[in-house]
């Protein structure tokens, strides 16, 4: 893509949607490395705001193996993803990063002045001195149910993966999937909600073994109603359900969850003119900047001679891109390698000051 076209699809963009929000760096995926490029950003000084698709930081980390033990964080004999996510949001809390979850950035487009114009997906606009893609492999968005005209149903009484349940205490939901994430939600919403069918293709789970069996025991007990088969219809009240002998089934209801899992999906990135080796974004490695000036890329997302996908690999990455980066958010500045141990400046801005050190 040439960059007048950007330019062009840019200018269009800020004419139609809200005021910019201005920032020197935006992070595109708050998933660990996301997170630890936040911080590496706030050390510097560097004020961010981090958007990404799923509804909680944590990204492919929590979202495929939350529970899961990690034994190759430096420094931490074993954690998990969820454990991870929420050390590194401990961690770079004192910097204040605003976060946007639920939204995919859809554009980048350069201005005559130099910076980056995002939006996304939510009709939001970011004016940006710098850009990091901490994508991972894509934005990991839902998996949808394949049913005709079931999308406009999307926030009303259709929900992909909620991050909260307490919407649906009262209410006659119908819950559909067959995971650990599907299983959890049925049997939580069994405790709030008036009554709850869990609908997967067949009696079967790729779920841990007790979930299963807790489920089956809140079936047993009639607490928990289940059906096996496909969802095939759905006009907003009743989900339609297509039986393994071919019957079909009305199920009345307030919500219908979807819990299908997730999916990753380069998605938007492809077309924001930067180089792509099979899907994964060319760096060099002194900054990890791409082709593009002020557009980094760290983690998985990107690609360069001797490249390991590992977590420890993106912290070492997201360092270097924010000293990168420093020098285009502060031009002609001189920016000294301070110590956390040390230096009072960063004890401020850490909200330690005054803390004895040894």
């Amino acid at each position: 893509m040439e960059r007048q076209d950007r330019q062009d699809r840019g200018a269009g963009a800020l004419s139609t949607s809200a005021v910019p929000i201005e920032t020197d760096a935006l992070i595109v995926g708050a998933g660990p490395v996301g997170l630890f490029q936040a911080f590496q950003l706030g050390l510097l000084e560097i004020s961010c705001h981090i958007v990404d698709a799923l509804p909680a930081a944590g990204g492919q980390c929590v979202a495929l193996y939350g529970d899961k033990p990690i034994y190759d964080i430096p420094g931490t004999p074993v954690t998990s993803g969820r454990a991870l996510a929420q050390s590194l949001l401990a961690q770079v809390a004192p910097f204040k990063p605003q976060f946007h979850y639920g939204e995919q950035v859809a554009t980048l487009a350069r201005q005559d002045d130099g910076r980056l114009l995002l939006t996304t997906s939510a009709g939001k606009a970011f004016l940006a001195r710098t850009v990091f893609i901490a994508a991972g492999v894509g934005a990991f968005v839902p998996k949808r149910i394949a049913v005709e005209g079931i999308a406009r149903f999307e926030g009303s009484s259709l929900f992909y993966h909620p991050d909260s349940l307490d919407r649906f205490v009262g209410q006659t939901v119908v819950v559909n999937g067959g995971d650990d994430v599907a299983l959890a939600t049925a049997l939580a919403l069994a405790d709030i909600a008036r009554h709850v069918t869990l609908v997967h293709r067949r009696d079967g789970f790729q779920a841990d073994e007790s979930l299963v069996a807790s489920m089956r025991a809140r079936v047993a007990e009639g607490r928990l109603a289940f059906k096996v088969g496909q969802p095939t219809a759905f006009d907003g009240k009743q989900l339609q359900v297509t039986t393994p002998d071919a019957t079909t089934v009305d199920l009345p209801l307030d919500a219908l969850v979807a819990c299908l899992g997730i999916s990753p999906r380069l998605g938007p990135i492809a077309d924001w003119g930067l180089a792509l080796e099979r899907k994964q974004v060319p760096v060099e490695t002194e900054t990890y900047q791409t082709c593009e000036p002020g557009v980094f890329a760290v983690g998985d997302i990107n690609t360069y001679p001797g490249k390991k996908k590992l977590i420890v690999c993106g912290f070492h990455e997201a360092t270097l891109a924010a000293w990168g980066a420093a020098a285009l958010v502060f031009p002609g500045k001189a920016i000294p390698l301070q110590y956390t141990t040390t230096s009072t400046r960063l004890h401020e801005l850490l909200g330690v000051a005054g803390t004895s050190s040894r």
